[in-house]
């Protein structure tokens, strides 16, 4: 078999070895030390590695590679990506733990900082505003403690635990279910690009992968495996985020559910964990308790909470109008039939709340309180 010079490429090649899982990579590391290595090695030897099967031998001794490693460090290089790898000092050792680690990480951005706790904070695509605004608290309280928060980069939960994590100075690591140069959903790529510069995007596909379904339960292993604990904002029933969070469970990991309404659709995941037995979190303060974990430093500014009070009181219509909405949204026909008020006058009255940042208007004539209040 070939000998590669190159490191990178060398690696590459064991990554693309046809019918390799990455548990057999993993054996096959810890008994030759380094890709050339096991490429160097006879059939006998390779048979004794545990988790490699003889397709993979075959591939090996013949050079059978799914891609041409050379090509594929060109592509990495023009899309401004490098490869971590298994070996690698900088590669996260709690990754390490878990029974089937990636050999290598396409990855993008800053390196992952040696030693930074992790929280993995996940939910559900078509997230509700409740949702929206307690995944990026969450968020937010994790960056500004110290702590970082991993997540999918999907619409929704993900992405708003990544932004959360963002403003509040922490580092969030994006893990792709795609090549680590494709940008899904394209509506996050200003997430993306801010993630790249602040924080890291890792992936364990080759550049130019498609978002197939079946990628995204795999890299959720990844999520949960760099993941001290893992928080579930908001799921239903069958959601990919259980996935995820059965993954914490078997990878030994804490995992933690933020409750919903009752009448939530969404939240019927989330309770069903708790009912399991998941740690209940209204805040990062729960999973900083439950994890041993302190503040680095002063809490930071809330970013859903507004930096000072209104500079004006309310009368007693608007503040019964404020007191109708809550964290879920309300048709404004809701709003006229609990409040008994004219609907000229109530939009009247949501419009000057509105402009004051205490009511937030969603598509449909749909009313919450807004995140500054």
């Amino acid at each position: 078999m070939k000998q590669w010079k190159d490191q990178r490429c060398a690696w590459l090649a064991l990554y693309l070895v046809e019918g390799l899982g990455n548990v057999g990579g993993k054996n096959l590391l810890e008994r030759f030390g380094a890709p050339n290595a096991i490429f160097s090695a006879g059939p006998a030897d390779l048979a004794r590695v545990d988790g490699v099967n003889p397709k993979a031998i075959e591939s090996i001794l013949r050079g059978r590679l799914a891609l041409d490693p050379e090509k594929e460090l060109a592509k990495l290089e023009r899309c401004g990506a490098r490869i971590l790898t298994y070996g690698d000092e900088a590669y996260p050792s709690v990754l390490k733990e878990i029974h089937d680690p990636p050999i290598l990480l396409f990855m993008r951005g800053k390196g992952i900082p040696a030693g930074l706790p992790f929280v993995a904070v996940v939910g559900s695509r078509n997230a509700t505003h409740y949702g929206l605004k307690a995944s990026e608290r969450v968020g937010f309280g994790l960056g500004q403690s110290g702590v970082g928060v991993v997540s999918g980069m999907a619409r929704g939960i993900d992405a708003a635990a990544h932004w959360g994590c963002l403003r509040g100075g922490g580092h969030t690591v994006g893990v792709l279910g795609t090549g680590i140069d494709v940008i899904y959903p394209r509506e996050n790529e200003r997430l993306f690009e801010s993630v790249r510069d602040r924080g890291t995007i890792v992936s364990e596909f080759p550049p130019g992968t498609p978002p197939e379904p079946r990628n995204f339960p795999i890299r959720n292993r990844i999520i949960s495996g760099m993941s001290k604990g893992v928080v579930v904002v908001e799921a239903t029933k069958r959601s990919g985020s259980l996935i995820t969070a059965g993954m914490a469970l078997e990878q030994g990991r804490e995992v933690f559910a933020v409750p919903g309404s009752i009448d939530s659709f969404k939240s019927t995941g989330t309770h069903s964990l708790l009912k399991q037995g998941a740690r209940l979190v209204e805040n990062s303060d729960d999973v900083l308790e439950e994890l041993s974990m302190s503040s680095r430093s002063t809490p930071a500014q809330d970013p859903c909470r507004k930096e000072t009070p209104p500079q004006w009181e309310m009368d007693e219509i608007e503040q019964r109008v404020f007191d109708i909405l809550g964290v879920y949204p309300l048709h404004i026909d809701e709003i006229v039939r609990i409040s008994k008020l004219d609907a000229g006058r109530i939009l009247g009255v949501l419009l000057r709340l509105e402009l004051e940042g205490m009511v937030d208007q969603l598509p449909g004539k749909m009313f919450v309180k807004g995140r500054d209040s």
